[in-house]
């Protein structure tokens, strides 16, 4: 018996590439940089907003006042006393900025009375409740 050899020619078209090794470098690539990348977590303030019904996207605020749970003030992330509030908010009315007051559902209606009535006597003309909307169903 005999057998004849078959000879097999691979032919390679040109304009086609095989992406199956790229795809496998970029996959580990992606993973590496996944990997050895720091994540960053900026600190700030925990806070609870309550939720309305009727609350409205206010656009954009000059000063942010927030209460935290524990009747803490900042103003703007900063960490601010009552007398130091006082100052800046006179400085703000004079510019008639407005105000956003930000209080944790846990802060005391009393803290939130206070920076409201020190608002008003300073000449703050707008303040804004910050609220979360609440799901109607």
């Amino acid at each position: 018996m005999r057998f004849k050899r078959l000879k097999r020619r691979t032919e390679i078209k040109k304009g086609q590439l095989d992406i199956a090794p790229l795809i496998d470098v970029v996959f580990l690539l992606l993973i590496f940089f996944m990997l050895t990348s720091n994540f960053i977590f900026q600190p700030g303030i925990q806070v609870k907003l309550p939720k309305a019904i009727t609350s409205e996207v206010i656009s954009s605020e000059n000063l942010v006042v927030t209460v935290t749970g524990q009747d803490l003030l900042f103003l703007n992330d900063e960490p601010i006393t009552v007398n130091d509030l006082v100052l800046r908010l006179k400085e703000a009315s004079q510019d008639n900025k407005t105000l956003l007051l930000k209080a944790d559902t846990r802060a005391s209606l009393g803290r939130v009375v206070e920076i409201w009535d020190l608002c008003r006597e300073q000449g703050i003309g707008q303040i804004n409740i910050a609220t979360n909307q609440k799901v109607q169903g």
